[in-house]
Parts: C-alpha cells; sequence; structure tokens
C-alpha cells in the first residue's frame, strides 16, 4: 500500500474514532436521562362535592427505601429536615404512629430496616419493601419467642410481648430491646437480662441497662419478673422471629422485606376502596370520624410507589382520594401534626411537630 493511501485510510480511522468519543457520552447521557426519577406534582382531587388540593411524590420502583429514625435510634424525636439530611433522602414521609403527647416518644407501628426488626406494632396496616424494589401491604403481626439452655442442659420458652418500647408503669410485660434503641434501654426498673453472642451475661435489677452491640436485653416487668429466673448467667438463648397477619396465619413473603413501616388503616385493596379502622384495632375519632391532615402511601399499578398528604380529609374521603389518584394498594400513615412530605427538593408539608420516625427515598441513602 503506498504512503499516501495509508495516510488516507488512517485519517477516516481517526475520523470514525471521533465520532464514537463524541457520539457514546451522549448516548450514555440519553439513557440515563430515561431512567425514572422521583418526580413531585400538586394534584386536584374532587371526592363527592369536595375538592382536595394534594401533595404527592411519585418514587420509581426499586428505588432504595429504609427507616428514617429520629437521632438514628427508636423512642427519639427530631425535625423533619434534619432526619432528611441525616439520610441524605430524596423524598421523605412520616411513618408509624408515635406517643406525641407527654410519654416516652415511642412508637406504636411495626419498624423494620437492613430486614432487622426495630419495633413490633400490634394493629393496623404495614407496608414493607423487598430487596428487588417490590412493596407489599399486610395487616403484619410481629411475633418474639425463644428458648433459654441452661448450663445443666434444661429448656424453657420465652416471650416478648413488645420491642424497644419504654413500660408503662405498673405494668407487667416482657419487652425486647435491641441495638436499635440505642446504647441503653433508656429508663430504670423491672429485671434486665442481657443477651450477648447468644448467651446470658447478665440477671439484675435493671438500672438503664446497656445494650450490646451483638445482643439484646429483655426486661421483664411487675407479675413477669419471675420469667428472668430462668435466663441463669451462661445460659444459650434462641430468637424467633416470625411475621403473621391478623389471623395468626404465617406470612412467609415477609422474611424477605428489608424495609418496613406500620400504620394505618388500609385504604385500598387491590384498587378498591377497603377501609375498615374498628376492624384493625382503632378506636379514637381521629381516625374513625373526624377530619385532619393525613399522610398515606400507595402502591401504583406498575409498581412504583406514591407518597401523598392532604391537608384535611376525613378517613372515608382519604381512601376516596388515593383510589381516584390511581392507587392499587394504599395505607395510612400517622397524620394531624405529624404530617410531612418532601420531594422535589423542598418540603412540600410541613410537620407540625418532631417527628419519631419517617420512611425516606433516594439512590444515595445514608444509615
Amino acid at each position: 500500500m503506498s504512503n499516501q493511501k495509508w495516510k488516507g485510510w488512517a485519517s477516516v480511522f481517526m475520523a470514525i474514532l471521533t465520532i464514537i468519543a463524541v457520539i457514546s457520552p451522549s448516548a450514555g447521557n440519553a439513557a440515563a436521562a430515561q431512567r425514572p426519577t422521583i418526580k413531585q406534582e400538586t394534584k386536584k382531587v374532587k371526592v363527592g362535592n369536595k375538592s382536595f388540593t394534594v401533595q404527592t411524590v411519585r418514587i420509581p420502583k426499586g428505588t432504595p427505601v429504609t427507616v428514617g429514625l429520629a437521632k438514628g435510634q427508636v423512642g427519639s424525636t427530631e425535625d423533619f429536615a434534619a432526619i432528611i439530611r441525616r439520610y441524605g433522602a430524596e423524598a421523605a414521609i412520616n411513618g408509624a404512629f408515635f406517643e406525641a403527647y407527654g410519654g416516652p416518644p415511642d412508637p406504636y407501628g411495626t419498624l423494620i430496616a437492613n430486614n432487622v426488626a426495630m419495633h413490633k406494632g400490634g394493629n393496623g396496616t404495614t407496608i414493607g419493601f423487598k430487596k428487588d424494589g417490590t412493596a407489599i401491604m399486610d395487616e403484619l403481626r410481629i411475633s418474639i419467642t425463644g428458648t433459654v439452655l441452661s448450663p445443666e442442659g434444661s429448656s424453657k420458652g420465652w416471650y416478648a410481648t413488645f420491642m424497644n418500647r419504654t413500660p408503662l408503669a405498673g405494668s407487667s410485660t416482657s419487652i425486647m430491646f435491641t441495638p436499635a434503641r440505642g446504647s441503653k434501654v433508656g429508663f430504670s426498673g423491672g429485671i434486665a437480662v442481657t443477651i450477648d453472642e447468644g448467651k446470658v451475661v447478665r440477671n439484675e435489677v435493671n438500672a438503664n441497662a446497656a445494650i450490646p452491640k451483638n445482643g439484646y436485653v429483655l426486661i421483664f416487668t411487675g407479675t413477669e419478673k419471675s420469667s428472668a429466673d430462668r435466663f441463669t448467667v451462661g445460659s444459650e438463648v434462641n430468637l424467633t422471629i416470625s411475621y403473621k397477619n391478623a389471623e395468626g396465619e404465617s406470612l412467609p413473603a415477609w422474611e424477605e422485606v428489608v424495609t418496613a413501616v406500620g400504620a394505618g388503616p388500609r385504604l385500598v385493596k387491590d384498587s378498591k376502596v377497603a377501609l375498615n379502622a374498628a376492624a384493625e384495632g382503632f378506636n379514637d375519632a381521629k381516625i374513625l370520624t373526624s377530619s385532619a391532615a393525613r399522610s398515606g402511601i400507595a402502591i401504583l399499578q406498575d409498581g412504583s410507589i406514591m407518597l401523598a398528604t392532604v391537608p384535611g380529609a376525613t378517613m372515608k374521603q382519604w381512601a376516596d382520594i388515593m383510589k381516584a389518584l390511581g392507587a392499587k394498594q394504599a395505607m395510612n400513615l400517622d397524620g394531624g401534626a405529624s404530617s410531612a412530605l418532601y420531594g422535589g427538593g423542598k418540603v412540600l408539608t410541613n410537620a407540625g411537630r418532631q417527628l419519631s420516625n419517617t420512611l425516606v427515598f433516594g439512590s444515595g441513602l445514608k444509615n
């Protein structure tokens, strides 16, 4: 091949490489631009003869999600904006009900993060997210049971009624405290059994017991104190946490859930209004009959998630609104002064109080 022809082919080859270099990043950027993103919208919804202004945030299926805890632990409160900053959230909404009127600010609903139960709820509905982004909704009930094997070889069963919740004064109960509570249980009283690496390391009167990073503390109060006797130091302890529905039937799909928040009542089931707050264990007029600020979460037909708030609606109106917005499944979250929503880089609904827990979404979440 002549030198002149070689130079000609070389010029063509370099031109092709230049075109590829220019086109490839653009193609990549175009693909990235087509990926679904979190979208905020204000919508007008008419229910009956009344029109409602609803703040919504739509979140693509598979967007990372976790429970955003006040100060990073169960049983504290913090400003909504501070929780958003701590977790690096791109979208967020208030979560489970919690004690906001004078007692310890403990949640009432189920909380699961990183596939670990952090709080046990007793009523209502729970939304859960699997690792693949699939969301499910059930009347979830968590059971905490186990066995303790003494050094002498005798085995006895045990159970905990609550998880990471301060006992009421004068109550008789058994409560499990995990590292999600923080470094200590947060109160004195009762008998504290400390289990570390599956073995009993302490059995003593509770003086704000420390919670081991690789274990938990069982607190027994009132007439339940005698149950602590079976936990002799050195005993091996087995723990089982199981997931069931309100009828006591096993829910194996929940073993795959990595994040969950419980509140309720259920608003929509299989695209139909399915509201029965009393049957889910609610008896407060704020839930049953009153109009109030509402927060809710829905699973849409394509598996994406919608967060929503409305400044004032009855629960029946809220269910109708969620159905009108296209919910396949939907549930109520804590409301009133707790109602809070963030998306599109701004707070869309301001909480009227500090919050206990939230659901936070985003591609770069921090724990």
